[in-house]
């Protein structure tokens, strides 16, 4: 972890057993507020195993998950993310059969105040509340260069854009960590670069932390802080860029790997 940054989200001891399997084994993590962090590895090292219990999905055997103040063991996925934690997916799940403008709306209505009768009745306070959304989705779906593309079916949407659109609705949810799973994948040098700013930005304008689990290491390396090494279910190196690129278990970990350090 970068000196003199106090962690905020702090992950300690995870281990998680699947049947005799050991998928984890005392994982933990430190990333401050508003820190970039890398989650790397061999295929199968434990990596998306690790977003899973971190978000929610799986319950970890041992070991404590706390964003800020806010112990998230035992919290079931929908309340990570009320608390704070927002997450992209390997591959892509987003409502195909929705527009891309609902898609995102979705994600708003999470931290709506507004209640069942409300919207049965089409009070006043839920249109104003429905209209507030709606403009909000559409400033984000700018950000995005989304915004001409609101009332398309997601599904129809090119790959590169649905996996714009699926960082664009985990952030409607006001995340104060994102946890990216592999958002460079099928995407061309020039997505990939275009990605690389995007996620930079939208620490800055956001105020958010980033967790990403990244199998290009030219996109790991440029834009991470400090990057955390994982290998079958064990950290096995953490440190910056620099130093995991010179550290021989990472090295011994790829070797056969397509991956260049």
């Amino acid at each position: 972890m970068p000196k003199n940054l106090t962690p905020f989200l702090t992950v300690q001891n995870l281990s998680l057993n699947f049947g005799g399997l050991r998928a984890l084994n005392d994982f933990h993590l430190s990333l401050p507020a508003h820190g970039l962090h890398g989650l790397i590895g061999p295929n199968g090292a434990g990596k998306t195993t690790a977003f899973n219990v971190l978000t929610g999905i799986y319950q970890a055997d041992c070991g404590s998950i706390r964003l800020g103040e806010k112990n998230l063991n035992g919290l079931k996925p929908f309340q990570v993310t009320q608390a704070g934690l927002g997450r992209t997916f390997q591959n892509i799940r987003l409502f195909g059969n929705l527009s891309v403008l609902d898609n995102v709306r979705m994600a708003f209505h999470l931290r709506s105040r507004e209640t069942l009768w409300s919207a049965v009745l089409r009070l006043q306070t839920f249109r104003d509340d429905e209209a507030a959304v709606k403009s909000q989705a559409m400033k984000l779906l700018e950000i995005f260069h989304l915004e001409n593309r609101a009332e398309e079916l997601a599904k129809n949407l090119p790959y590169g854009d649905q996996r714009r659109l699926e960082i664009a609705r985990a952030l409607a949810t006001s995340p104060s960590v994102l946890l990216l799973d592999e958002p460079a994948a099928g995407m061309n040098s020039q997505e990939k670069k275009q990605l690389s700013g995007l996620i930079k930005n939208l620490r800055e304008q956001f105020k958010v932390a980033v967790l990403l689990i990244e199998h290009d290491m030219g996109l790991v390396m440029e834009i991470c802080e400090h990057i955390t090494v994982l290998d079958y279910g064990e950290v096995i190196a953490e440190g910056t860029p620099h130093g995991i690129q010179n550290n021989d278990r990472v090295i011994e970990a790829y070797l056969g790997q397509e991956t260049t350090l």
